[in-house]
């Protein structure tokens, strides 16, 4: 059995991912408290005690509404990601998670693809922090960078995660409420450790992939479902609200790259995996009124 180590275990991706691959493979996916990724001798030590065939790197630092970017986020991700690969020896091989922020998300084209990427410099220190890495996978042998659009599921941070936060108001009753409609290209996390596992078992012919569905859905469709969804299963159905008329620049890529080299992918039918979702939360969450209504105190956000 193939033995893997997955970074950022305590995270919303990494947790997913150790939960759902814990029966095909040997996983360890220590906290940043049993592994410190900034320190070259734990990490060096970690890695030569196991002997992983795979290194899954989801661990980052990264800001939200709630989280204002922390001043060493630059200094973070890239030491986290180089201590890793200083020590490539010790492992097989390793699939970095990147981001779609790496194109640079101000001058961002609707179905970004591959070939954009280094057409632009990130501007923002999260952007910044992966496009470094990027560059360094470019070079690499062992690395493939699996570029990360939106990506919703159990155990995201509903106070101010986009459908998260919708299916929450919905079961307590509560509006959905969004500042700007945009459309946006949601994976749904099953499908995201799916996709994972292919690139665990294989190996990849490029470098980096979009990883996502390709098929970019606005906000507000998003906010319909959940309220379809809600109105199906609990008999109520909360009202939709955008504040702000237009929409905001679309936030997409191109997955044609992937799914040539993979071959058939059936995604998840976005409401089928909003009524998993929404079903996850009846089951499993005691959900925080007060912390749903984050974004009505503060002219209330998107959740991207």
């Amino acid at each position: 059995m193939m033995r893997l180590l997955i970074t950022g275990g305590a995270g919303f991706i990494g947790r997913n991912l150790a939960e759902q691959l814990a029966s095909s493979y040997q996983v360890l996916a220590p906290s940043s408290a049993e592994l410190d990724l900034l320190s070259e001798q734990a990490v060096r030590e970690y890695l030569g005690a196991h002997r992983f065939d795979v290194v899954v790197h989801a661990a980052t630092t990264r800001s939200n509404r709630r989280l204002p970017a922390p001043p060493d986020l630059l200094d973070r991700n890239c030491r986290m990601f180089f201590t890793l690969v200083r020590n490539q020896s010790q492992f097989g091989k390793m699939i970095h998670f990147g981001s779609g922020a790496e194109y640079d998300r101000v001058q961002l084209p609707p179905r970004v693809r591959e070939d954009d990427f280094d057409t632009r410099v990130p501007r923002d220190a999260y952007g910044f922090s992966k496009y470094i890495c990027a560059k360094y996978i470019e070079r690499s042998e062992r690395i493939v960078n699996l570029r990360l659009f939106g990506v919703f599921g159990a155990y995201e941070d509903y106070t101010v995660r986009f459908i998260s936060n919708a299916c929450c108001r919905a079961l307590k009753g509560l509006p959905i409420l969004l500042r700007q409609d945009i459309a946006f290209d949601y994976l749904y996390v099953k499908d995201l450790v799916k996709l994972t596992m292919w690139f665990i078992e294989n190996d990849a012919r490029g470098k980096a992939y979009n990883v996502c569905t390709g098929q970019p859905v606005a906000l507000s469709q998003l906010a319909r479902m959940i309220a379809r969804v809600s109105g199906q299963v609990s008999g109520r159905s909360p009202n939709v609200s955008v504040l702000n008329e237009g929409m905001a620049p679309e936030y997409s890529a191109d997955n044609s790259r992937m799914l040539t080299e993979i071959g058939q992918y059936r995604f998840w039918d976005t409401e089928g995996a909003i009524r998993d979702l929404y079903a996850w939360y009846e089951r499993n969450h005691d959900i925080d009124v007060e912390s749903l209504r984050f974004d009505e105190k503060n002219e209330i956000g998107a959740g991207k």
